[in-house]
């Protein structure tokens, strides 16, 4: 596994290209494009920048995914998939096909295995043990969490499923969230974090602090961190 961190005062920019790049990349090898989606404010304007770049990819040839959602409706101001929906899939217009949703709306439990399903069905289709992204997008947060991977949970030490749904304590909700074993299969992940506001926490994340759920991803593939910072 190889690690980078990429500090920049253009972060939006050069964040829309990364993604781009990677699926033009992926697009020109295997001829399908698979991303993960974070959630939160950092990467809005970044899925809004992305639409606007990319408005002559070839949609119908990507697939989007989320590497975790809140357990709300799709219409709710808190879920992931409207943020994304609002800045990326309707102004880039993104074939529904092209989008798996976590159902945030139903039973936990029930919206976790479901996914995993679909995601089993999908890398059985190609060949694969597990699914296998081209780029998960990750985010960081202020106590180390990424994805809905926090500290003291139990997805931290789940070694066998994919996808799962898991209690936050400090939040009194329940997550869905990829796992570990899902994370290591992506040919590349990319954090994306504004360096301003964590300085200190990302240098301990990038130094392998294991208190840190973030410091914790690893891949077969490539990690990359993109860290906006002051100009």
């Amino acid at each position: 596994m190889s690690r980078e961190a990429l500090r920049t005062p253009n972060f939006v920019a050069d964040a829309a290209q990364f993604i781009l790049q990677q699926a033009r990349d992926a697009l020109a090898e295997r001829g399908e494009f698979r991303i993960a989606l974070s959630g939160g404010n950092t990467p809005r304007p970044v899925y809004a920048e992305l639409a606007r770049l990319g408005h002559d990819l070839p949609w119908e040839n990507v697939f989007i995914t989320f590497g975790d959602e809140r357990c709300v409706p799709p219409e709710d101001a808190q879920s992931n998939y409207r943020m994304a929906r609002e800045s990326l899939l309707v102004p880039a217009a993104v074939p529904e096909r092209s989008v798996a949703r976590m159902r945030g709306e139903i039973e936990p439990a029930l919206a976790a295995q479901e996914y995993q399903d679909q995601l089993d069905m999908l890398a059985t289709q190609r060949g694969e043990m597990i699914y296998r992204h081209d780029l998960i997008l990750l985010g960081l947060g202020d106590d180390g969490h990424t994805a809905s991977l926090f500290p003291g949970t139990a997805a931290l030490e789940e070694q066998t499923q994919r996808v799962v749904a898991n209690f936050v304590p400090k939040l009194n909700a329940w997550r869905l969230t990829f796992t570990y074993l899902l994370l290591s299969h992506a040919r590349r992940i990319l954090f994306l974090v504004k360096g301003d506001k964590h300085r200190e926490l990302i240098e301990s994340v990038l130094a392998g602090d294991q208190q840190y759920p973030a410091a914790r991803v690893h891949t077969a593939g490539e990690i990359s961190w993109l860290i906006g910072e002051s100009a």
